[in-house]
């Protein structure tokens, strides 16, 4: 499709909208007139200025659909801007919804953090003055505005328990048995990368101890520990051990309120394992299947069966974990919708803590996407999915409790962790809040530095990959030398 900008740059929002109906397709974004026949979907987005009031205007054209819709927007003295580009926003998507016949149920919303936003708006606006502007202005339906409010109450209740010196610790284990085809991470296989593990761990037992030595100056106050990938049980038992015992040794661990390890593949679990990691203080397990349907795992290159799911979960609970979680994915290739409505039916009787429920992301790096196997054919089948799991899972003594969205999504539907009351996973909260600063080591692990009491954040980026991290821990340590600088510099701890 072509996207003509005329007396605008509001390129990156109105792409933007057209994925939501089109995501798969290619678009071309031009800055001149568009010519006098178009080839394929054209969509041209105009905005003149004069004095202060800017004229907008969308035409949508369509083989036999041609369509233009207009509006006026007054310089009121508070963001003019922001205010033309939502307006011209909203006359692509009507047009949209009326040349394709559908609408979404998060309506213009395309950012990652539809939480964070309300809340904002609830700041600055009030609660009904937020909720209706989700309504009125971003065309939220009520369904996903009941959500977002919902999760937003569970949010707030755990972000209290922040304070301004605190901090959260993640480790990157950046490993797997094989590479599922919906992910995109950068993460190697054992295959791919055993001879560099032994290294690896080696190395990040420095950086946590370098990094811990950092917090402790600082007067950080640890909250959470999250490891994750990759998949951390990936390593032995041993290599396990020996990351614990860094993190033990080199952070004060007497404030901590949860300590999670992803243990997401089942065929990486073993007894030795889940006791190892059970003996090291952790309190939280994730051990996710995505599905309980053996021909839609075996399409995906999750290399387990279903029965080794449930033998992952059932020693855990044998190694004494009082608090799983299991991750489901809506919308995978082959999957319909009761295959999904079975697997959730199967988990909620397991009687997990908490089960998160994605949305299928087509990302452009994943061997779905690379091998041409995309299908949103199944876009409606997908919104079912995630209605069923909004539905059954309060059943079932489950509430939302983080919730956040990621582009090409199947049906443009969210990712939405669910928890029983008192089991909510803080670090998922705080990381997708950007609550406080998270440290992190490992490969691909980005340090995201937080000032108390503001939205200021600034990064520090590990090498991606595993080869790299071995070989340059010294450069990566004289980047973290960069925490103690953001802290005198932003804070007053």
């Amino acid at each position: 499709m072509h996207l003509y900008l005329l007396g605008n740059d509001f390129h990156f929002e109105c792409e933007n909208v057209c994925r939501l109906f089109l995501p798969l397709e290619k678009i071309v974004t031009h800055h001149e007139e568009q010519p006098a026949e178009a080839d394929g979907l054209t969509v041209v987005c105009g905005m003149k200025t004069e004095e202060k009031t800017a004229h907008l205007s969308c035409r949508v054209w369509l083989d036999s659909f041609d369509e233009t819709a207009t509006a006026t927007v007054t310089d009121d003295g508070v963001g003019f801007r922001d205010c033309c580009e939502l307006e011209l926003c909203t006359l692509l998507y009507r047009l949209l919804v009326k040349l394709l016949g559908f609408t979404h149920g998060w309506g213009l919303i395309t950012g990652v953090r539809p939480v964070k936003l309300l809340r904002r708006l609830v700041r600055e606006s009030g609660e009904e003055a937020a909720l209706a502007y989700f309504r009125d202005k971003l065309l939220v339906g009520e369904e996903k505005r009941s959500l977002c409010h919902t999760t937003l109450q569970a949010e707030d209740k755990l972000l209290a328990l922040s304070r301004p010196n605190s901090f959260s610790l993640y480790v990157s284990i950046p490993f797997c048995p094989t590479r599922c085809d919906y992910c995109s991470f950068v993460s190697q296989t054992v295959v791919q990368a055993k001879k560099l593990i032994p290294d690896y761990v080696e190395q990040l037992c420095k950086e946590i101890a370098y990094t811990g030595r950092m917090a402790r100056e600082l007067g950080l106050r640890l909250e959470t520990v999250y490891f994750g990938g990759g998949t951390p049980t990936t390593l032995s038992a041993e290599q396990l051990t020996m990351l614990f015992r860094a993190v033990e040794q080199s952070f004060d661990l007497s404030t901590l309120r949860e300590y999670t390890v992803e243990a997401g593949r089942p065929d990486t679990v073993t007894a030795e394992k889940m006791a190892a990691i059970r003996a090291a203080g952790v309190g939280r397990v994730s051990i996710n299947p995505q599905t309980l349907q053996p021909a839609v795992l075996a399409g995906i290159g999750r290399k387990h069966t279903v029965e080794q799911f449930y033998e992952a979960y059932n020693l855990a609970r044998q190694a004494g974990f009082a608090n799983i979680n299991t991750d489901l994915i809506a919308g995978l290739p082959d999957d319909t919708f009761d295959g999904f409505a079975d697997t959730l039916e199967r988990i909620v009787a397991l009687d997990p803590e908490s089960v998160t429920v994605h949305t299928l992301s087509m990302k452009r790096a994943s061997n779905i996407m690379l091998q041409h196997r995309a299908d949103y054919r199944a876009e409606e089948d997908t919104v079912r999915m995630v209605q069923l799991s909004a539905d059954s899972l309060p059943a079932a003594g489950y509430a939302p409790y983080y919730l956040y969205r990621q582009s090409r999504t199947v049906g443009n539907q969210e990712n939405v962790g669910w928890a029983k009351p008192g089991y909510e996973g803080l670090y998922n909260v705080y990381i997708m809040d950007e609550t406080h600063t998270i440290l992190g080591c490992g490969a691909g692990a980005v340090s995201k530095l937080k000032q108390p009491g503001t939205d200021y954040l600034e990064r520090i980026f590990n090498y991606k990959f595993p080869y790299e991290y071995n070989a340059g821990l010294e450069e990566m340590l004289r980047r973290k030398d960069g925490v103690p600088v953001f802290y005198e510099k932003y804070a007053s701890l």
